[in-house]
């Protein structure tokens, strides 16, 4: 069960990193692009340092497809939070139709046919 898990947790901390790393520098837009792609690099790090431990634990127990469902299912919700109470950005209705269609991408992936 542990070894199921941690890949996911792992995968939690890394998204929430990539998605400052990506993303965050949005509400600096009259900082230089170069400082922000040095100080974007620089958050990226830690997202590794993260995501390459949780595939390679995580390849232990899940196929890469579902390490990748996981990834992007994470990714989604991370930055849903991230839009709406760092961006400001209001989550539209249809975002959330879209996500309900992600879950039944993930419903078949990981599905024992």
């Amino acid at each position: 069960m542990i070894k199921a898990v941690t890949p996911v947790i792992l995968l939690l901390i890394s998204n929430i990193f990539m998605t400052f790393a990506w993303y965050g520098h949005l509400k600096f837009r009259s900082a230089a692009l170069w400082l922000v792609v040095l100080v974007s690099w620089g958050i990226a790090l830690f997202e590794y340092c993260f995501q390459v431990p949780a595939n390679r634990i995580g390849y232990d127990v899940y196929n890469a497809a579902q390490l990748k469902t996981i990834q992007e299912v994470i990714t989604l919700v991370v930055f849903s939070f991230f839009s709406v109470f760092y961006l400001k950005e209001q989550f539209k209705w249809n975002y959330l139709v879209g996500f309900c269609l992600i879950i039944l991408a993930v419903f078949f992936i990981f599905k024992k046919w």
